[in-house]
C-alpha cells in the first residue's frame, strides 16, 4: 500500500533553515509528481510546492517562493523540502502528498518557527 513518511521538522528561530524529507513506498515513485502541503492551527490546508516526476520542473506557492526548494531523489524514493529564511507564519504541520488513483498523505511533521 502507499506510504509516505515525513521527517525533519522541529523548532527553529526566525531566519533559520530546516530540511524536510518524505520517504515513499507502495507506488511507482519515479513516475509520480510529488507535493508538499502545510496546515497551521485553525487554518485550511495550504499547498506549498510541487515537483514533476523527473524533478526538472518545480512550482511554489507565492508565500514560499524564493525561500523554499523542493527536490527529489528517485534512487531513494524520497522528496525533500529545503526551507530557508523561515518566518513565524511558516509554523505548521508539513505533509507530503501524492495522487495515485486517489490522494495519499503522510502523517506530517511539525515545524515551529519561534524565538
Amino acid at each position: 500500500q502507499v506510504q509516505l513518511v515525513e521527517s525533519g521538522g522541529g523548532l527553529v528561530q526566525p531566519g533559520g533553515s530546516l530540511r524536510l524529507s518524505c520517504v515513499a513506498s507502495g507506488f511507482f515513485f519515479s513516475a509520480s509528481p510529488m507535493q508538499w502541503y502545510r496546515q497551521a492551527p485553525g487554518k485550511e490546508r495550504e499547498w506549498v510546492a510541487r515537483i514533476n516526476a523527473g524533478g526538472g520542473s518545480t512550482f511554489y506557492a507565492d508565500s514560499v517562493k524564493g525561500r523554499f526548494t523542493i527536490s527529489r531523489d528517485n534512487t531513494r524514493n524520497t522528496v525533500y523540502l529545503q526551507m530557508d529564511s523561515l518566518r513565524p507564519d511558516d509554523t505548521a504541520v508539513y505533509l507530503c502528498n501524492v495522487f495515485v488513483r486517489e490522494a495519499y498523505w503522510g502523517q506530517g511533521t511539525q515545524v515551529t518557527v519561534s524565538s
